[in-house]
């Protein structure tokens, strides 16, 4: 089979200006919780692109952990690409694929970091593998071997054997402050419903793009 020739038809139906809220928010949280709903697979994965100091970009998945009007909010390795990158060039995008229900949102912003007790407070949240994971992976660098990762996250393992374990002080998180929100439903056809909200000081401008 030829790639040129997979292609399906969308027509789970389309998205009109009336259906649109005055600000992006509430119309996000409304399309996160039926992508919940929906059952779908890692609902709340967002590809994250940022860029190095030679105008290369980069992409990988990352999970969202939150969002309110303030942003939206991941954690990572501060010693990771992406936090190098976002050292040099605050600006970043954020996208959401949602291909069961034939939807994805477009993110973009600027990232900044999260305070220190933004962090414990997620942080001493997670499943205490995944804290001494953390620890284990210094993400980003070469491994020799997967046997090196392991094997360091099973020394760690029995450090922290008892007792909580701790911030690494290389790990943390970012919020990304929003610029503009994508809004993208499938249509038959091709003729897919695509509207921008911007924002305009404390508005937010709409407007329809062609597919």
């Amino acid at each position: 089979m030829e790639l040129s020739d997979i292609r399906r038809e969308y027509t789970r139906g389309g998205l009109r200006r009336h259906d649109l809220p005055d600000e992006p928010l509430s119309l996000f949280d409304k399309w996160l919780k039926q992508a919940i709903d929906a059952k779908l697979s890692d609902p709340t994965a967002m590809t994250v692109a940022t860029v190095d100091e030679n105008g290369q970009p980069y992409q990988r998945i990352v999970l969202l952990k939150h969002f309110d009007k303030e942003g939206f909010v991941f954690y990572t390795n501060l010693g990771s690409r992406k936090a190098i990158h976002l050292s040099h060039n605050a600006k970043i995008s954020l996208h959401f694929p949602w291909h069961d229900i034939e939807r994805q949102v477009h993110i973009t912003g600027e990232a900044e970091k999260l305070s220190k007790l933004e962090v414990l407070r997620y942080f001493s949240s997670r499943p205490k593998e995944s804290q001494i994971a953390a620890w284990a992976s210094k993400q980003s660098s070469r491994l020799s071997a997967r046997q090196a990762l392991e094997g360091k996250f099973m020394e760690l393992k029995q450090k922290f054997a008892v007792g909580e374990v701790p911030v690494p002080t290389f790990w943390g998180g970012y919020r990304v402050k929003v610029t503009s929100v994508e809004f993208w439903q499938g249509g038959e056809n091709r003729l897919h419903d695509r509207f921008l909200y911007s924002q305009e000081g404390e508005h937010w401008e709409i407007e329809r793009l062609a597919p």
